[in-house]
């Protein structure tokens, strides 16, 4: 089968790769600290802070961003396009519909792994961020829907409404990632998502037919 990320229009970066070309690497640098840095909240943050946490000088940081919301999406963008190249490089061409959506969801819940309530409470802070979030959110429903679609065509689940199953599928990482989810789990985020996955797909089969009567 052909690659179902293929057929779906991706999210405009926020850097761009012109600009991630530019990039020098003590930029690199602090972008990756940066990344580590936010995960414990970011709210009440400014930029001499940050600067300040980071071990660079202010000029460094608006070489990178004018603003504090604007470094954030910048981050938050360069994490997410990372995660989801990740995803997509999980999908073989030869690879059955079902597994790919396994493959390509379980290297997506990565991000799951990594969140912290503080993360996940202050990215709704900024209107920007969860704009960008949504709009990767809807890509990997995009995706999980073409692959569902396939799965359907060649009779391997049901015929279901795949739109909704993808919603479901692609907002299950998200939604056990928000604030205060984890504490509520017997497992961590990652997994939970993983195996509601699993049961989800195995649900969609199609029922064998019935015994003939004797």
């Amino acid at each position: 089968m052909a690659r179902a990320s293929g057929t779906v229009q991706r999210p405009r970066p926020v850097l761009g790769r012109d600009r991630e070309e530019q990039l020098t690497d003590r930029q690199r640098h602090v972008l990756q600290q940066l990344d580590a840095l936010f995960r414990d909240g970011f709210a009440e943050l400014t930029m001499a802070e940050i600067a300040a946490r980071v071990g660079c000088s202010l000029r460094t940081l608006y070489a990178l961003a004018p603003s504090r919301d604007e470094l954030v999406l910048g981050v938050v963008d360069r994490q997410l396009w990372r995660i989801g190249g990740a995803a997509q490089r999980t999908i073989a061409d030869d690879m059955a519909p079902l597994d790919a959506i396994r493959a390509y969801l379980r290297a997506a819940h990565v991000a799951v792994s990594r969140s912290t309530d503080a993360w996940s409470r202050d990215i709704g802070t900024v209107p920007a961020v969860r704009a960008l979030v949504d709009s990767h959110n809807q890509y990997l429903v995009d995706v999980t829907r073409t692959l569902l679609d396939s799965a359907v065509a060649r009779g391997d689940i049901a015929d279901v409404d795949t739109g909704a199953v993808a919603r479901v599928l692609a907002g299950l990482g998200r939604s056990l990632a928000g604030p205060g989810v984890a504490r509520t789990l017997r497992t961590g985020p990652q997994q939970a998502a993983d195996e509601v996955v699993e049961i989800v797909l195995h649900g969609l089969r199609p029922s064998p037919p019935p015994r003939p009567t004797p």
